[in-house]
């Protein structure tokens, strides 16, 4: 299942994706957590140094060997420089198992069990010149072109705020898990990606985090209403991960939280078909508004109308 943590700045998804994919990865499951933030702190949340995290291989610093790798002998892809973040993938194309043998894989550093993806710090030489989403692309292509089954879990720590919804990155995911704090602000956040989320048919459900009581609880269920599935609260296991600390045991109210996180994934029912119609959706918006001019071609013939995933399973 392909899983999302979205929220405002600070209400701590990276802290909470990196919770959930320690859990998954505890149980004995494939995971691969993919650190799609500007904002490059899921391998230190993930238990990583700051100076091995550092130097982990970036996604969008290798986007032209993943784009010829995942092209394949696809006729309708005329070479590399011609794929853009959105090019679904069609009949020729190279798709991706989770944590397979593949360029994209190779890329990936094991942390307890975490298969760690990370799309790159935006640097001084992309200031003025370049988007996060040049960079965050890898990981639109690499979403795009993963097949992956029951039982198996990407886990993707995406940028904060509504520029989580600036791309069609936001409907690659089974589930997204919106990361709100009971404040005003965390449930303001919430009402305009519940909006984002209804346009689009994407499935999102409210964890509450740095609840300190029942009336943070109350509060959260008053303005979120029956999309809050849980809430983590204050934690000393956490905070010790904060710090560079380990061995402290998460708290077993937490762990249950998290629990009915991975039972609320398991529980989605997987949509091949939609999956496949809102690439092809993204990827002709992408065609027309500015994608075409970029490359010189005409992309939306990189549709291959009779492919299907469930094919190629």
């Amino acid at each position: 299942m392909k899983v999302a943590f979205v929220g405002k700045g600070g209400s701590g998804k990276t802290t909470l994706s990196s919770l959930f994919a320690r859990f998954v990865a505890e149980r004995g499951l494939p995971v691969v957590a993919i650190d799609a933030d500007i904002n490059q702190h899921l391998g230190a949340a993930l238990g990583l140094d700051e100076g091995r995290a550092a130097k982990l291989p970036a996604l969008g610093d290798h986007l032209p060997q993943i784009k010829e790798y995942l092209r394949g002998d696809n006729p309708r892809i005329s070479s590399a420089a011609a794929m853009v973040k959105t090019t679904p993938p069609g009949a020729g194309s190279r798709l991706l198992r989770l944590r397979g043998d593949d360029p994209v894989h190779a890329l990936a550093e094991d942390v307890d069990g975490v298969a760690l993806l990370v799309t790159g710090a935006f640097t001084e030489d992309d200031l003025g010149v370049a988007c996060y989403h040049s960079k965050t692309g890898a990981v639109e292509l690499y979403l795009n072109h993963l097949v992956d089954g029951p039982g198996e879990y990407a886990v993707v720590d995406m940028t904060a705020g509504a520029d989580a919804f600036a791309s069609g990155l936001f409907t690659r995911f089974d589930l997204t898990f919106l990361v709100a704090e009971p404040t005003r602000k965390g449930v303001s956040v919430y009402r305009q990606y519940r909006d984002y989320a209804r346009d689009h048919d994407v499935a999102i459900a409210v964890v509450g985090n740095k609840v300190q009581g029942e009336d943070d609880v109350a509060y959260l269920r008053e303005h979120v209403g029956d999309d809050l599935l849980t809430w983590i609260g204050q934690s000393a296991a956490v905070r010790a991960l904060e710090q560079g600390r380990h061995g402290v045991p998460l708290e077993v109210d937490n762990e249950r939280a998290l629990a009915r996180m991975l039972a609320a994934v398991d529980a989605c029912r997987k949509d091949w078909d939609r999956y496949q119609r809102q690439a092809v959706e993204f990827h002709v918006k992408n065609a027309r508004s500015w994608a075409n001019r970029a490359v010189g071609e005409d992309l939306e013939a990189q549709i291959d109308p009779a492919f299907r995933l469930p094919a190629a399973l």
